[in-house]
Parts: structure tokens; sequence; C-alpha cells
């Protein structure tokens, strides 16, 4: 069985995350989430570990939840279904408060929890011709999981209208509201990656792991057990309803939703 996170740690101590399901975008369900987690919390402790690269296999990065998931969660009982939430909850936020720098490869589709990890680590670039979105109200359900991520990232300006429309936008909206750091074209990225690794080589280990916590819990960006839990409340809560099934049916048949007015 493949697993569906790739690790691997070279000589100079990068390690490198790669999501891999490429054969539905990288999306992602509980079990992926806990081998992230674990892979998380392996790399956190591990004092060769200088820096983590996270990459999607394939042609895209993290086309967000995988839908089959979230429909079999939107009939689950209430702890079952709370459960299913603070898998994304609690990852999300390993990642952000992970000790290391994290660094995003972003390329092709980046939707939905995908533009949640990138919000969660310190460096994202992309490629010109990645596209975005914050998709999950286009299926009936909430992105609370990464909420906190989201406006720290993005400012509150900026996440209120992309994770209320779900409209797409491309790289340079991207870099423009802040959710990525730079643009590079695909053939100059992984130079770009060295140039930014270099620079964290050159930078204390343990000076950028107190500098980013101080950065993290100046702004509230560390969350509490009651939070997280709140935030996956939140979220179970949404997907259980009547339009959460809704949503997710209609996007696993390829229809528009019944919520949906067209234009006269």
């Amino acid at each position: 069985l493949m697993s569906k996170v790739l690790l691997n740690i070279d000589a100079r101590g990068v390690a490198t995350a790669t999501v891999n399901r490429p054969e539905i975008g990288n999306a992602y369900d509980e079990e992926m989430l806990g081998q992230l987690a674990n892979g998380l919390d392996q790399l956190a402790g591990n004092a060769a570990v200088r820096a983590l690269v996270i990459r999607g296999a394939g042609k895209n990065f993290l086309a967000g939840a995988d839908v089959s998931w979230l429909r079999r969660a939107a009939g689950y009982g209430p702890r079952e279904a709370y459960a299913a939430s603070i898998a994304t909850t609690r990852t999300m936020a390993r990642l952000n408060e992970f000790p290391k720098p994290t660094i995003a490869i972003v390329h092709g589709a980046c939707f939905g929890g995908g533009c949640g990890l990138v919000c969660a680590v310190d460096v994202a670039l992309a490629t010109p011709a990645a596209s975005f979105g914050l998709t999950e109200v286009r299926v009936g359900v909430a992105p609370t999981p990464i909420s906190t991520h989201m406006v720290h990232a993005m400012g509150l300006r900026q996440t209120r209208r992309y994770a209320i429309t779900g409209e797409r936008f491309d790289a340079a909206e991207a870099q423009r509201i802040g959710l990525v750091h730079e643009v590079v074209p695909a053939d100059a990225i992984e130079a770009r990656l060295d140039a930014v690794l270099d620079a964290i080589f050159l930078s204390a280990p343990g000076a950028i792991t107190v500098t980013k916590h101080s950065l993290l819990g100046a702004t509230g960006e560390i969350l509490d057990e009651r939070q997280i839990a709140l935030l996956a409340h939140e979220s179970w809560m949404q997907r259980a309803t009547a339009e959460g099934q809704e949503g997710l049916a209609a996007f696993a048949e390829k229809r528009k939703p019944s919520w949906y007015r067209p234009r006269p």
C-alpha cells in the first residue's frame, strides 16, 4: 500500500514531505492527515532536520479535501464527525506551529485545505500556472479548521472575499493578497528554493524557533485545545446539515447544487 505522505531527509538536513495521492489531485482524507501529523511530530523532534519543504506529487499541489471522504463524514454520528474535523484542525495547527522553517512549493491546483496548508507555512513559492480557491462554500461546507491561518496569512479583507465567494484566482492574485510570497517560473523554482534554503542555513536554528514561536504567540496564532475544538465543531456541524450533504452530493454528481440561482 502506497503511503499518502512521502517523507525524505537529505544529508544537509532538509526534510521533504510530499503529499502523494496524485490520481485525485492529492486530496486529503483522515489517513493522509494522520500520516502528515505523525511525520511532522517525527521531524520536529529530529535535531538533524533544519527545514521542511512541502510538495505535491504529480500535476497538482493539493486540491483540498477528498470529497468522497467528506460525503462519508457527512453521515457520521457526532463523535466520528467531530473526529474527522479535528484531524484537519490539529494537523494544520501542528504545521503552523512546526518549530523549524517550512516552505511550500505550489504548482497546479491548490484549493480549499490546500490553501490552508499554504497559509500555515513560513515561505510559499508558486509557479505562474498554479490556481487557487477557498472553495469549501461551493460544496456546502465551511473552512473553519483553517480560518485563523487564512486570516493571519491574507488578512481579513481578502479572506472574507474569497472564502465567501469561492472564486478561483491565479498565482499573481495569490501573491498580491499575501497567500504566496513569490511567483517563480517552473524552470527556476528549484533554484529559488535552494536560495531560500541557503538563507535558512545561514540562520541559527534555535533563534529561528524562538522567533517563529514569538511571532505566532504575539498574534494569537498558537491555538489552544479549546480553540481547536471550537473550529472543529463549527466544521462538522455545517458538514452534517442538509446543505452540506446536498453540496457534496452535487459535486460528486457533477451538477449544480439546489441553492444555485442562475442569472435570469
